[in-house]
């Protein structure tokens, strides 16, 4: 391959690593090429899946400011650029890589941090964006509903307080206040110190 060949790919890798969600790196050493035509299938638009040379990635990886991926760039390898759902895509090369044990999570990008593969792993088990996002706004409809509650409370109280003192002034009742239970509270004392 000549010199201009490897700048340009180089250039793309970088690209791919800045514009991309996060990145998956994968070991593909005995996948057949319908393995790897089943596994692009399955990542399908949230992602491309594309067999890299570990001396592009590592100088593509550096230029976008991506540091400690030399430790798992040995051996074939294969990086899975997400541009979707992050947790869908990492579910998917998961439950492939159970079907296919040859494939194998060496580590991920995202945000410019280098992932260990428990941590895709991780990745792999939280739900979906839709889910969480629905998960959120059932909390928050809730809380609110409670807040409301709270705030009304003491309106509601104080209206029915003032529709009975109305009712009471209608049939001619003397609106009980706090001046009578204190008035008789000292006639009670008064009598219980004449006895």
């Amino acid at each position: 391959m000549a010199r201009p060949d490897k700048a340009a790919a180089v250039a793309e890798l970088a690209d791919q690593f800045s514009k991309s969600a996060a990145a998956v790196l994968t070991e593909y050493r005995g996948l057949t090429v319908k393995d790897l035509k089943a596994l692009r299938r399955a990542l399908g638009e949230n992602a491309t899946y594309a067999v890299t040379k570990n001396t592009l990635t590592t100088i593509a990886a550096r230029q976008a400011g991506i540091e400690g991926l030399d430790e798992t760039l040995a051996g074939p390898t294969a990086i899975a650029f997400i541009s979707g759902d992050v947790a869908t895509v990492a579910k998917g090369l998961r439950d492939f890589a159970k079907a296919n044990p040859h494939l194998v999570i060496k580590a991920g990008v995202m945000d410019g941090r280098v992932l260990d593969a428990d941590s895709v792993r991780k990745l792999a088990d939280l739900e979906s964006r839709e889910v969480l996002l629905a998960k959120l706004a059932g909390a928050m409809n809730g809380n609110l509903a409670k807040a409301v509650g709270l705030f009304a409370a003491p309106l509601s109280q104080a209206a029915r307080a003032l529709d009975a003192l109305k009712s009471q002034k209608q049939a001619g009742e003397t609106p009980a206040t706090d001046a009578a239970p204190a008035a008789e509270a000292t006639t009670d004392a008064a009598d219980a110190a004449s006895e």
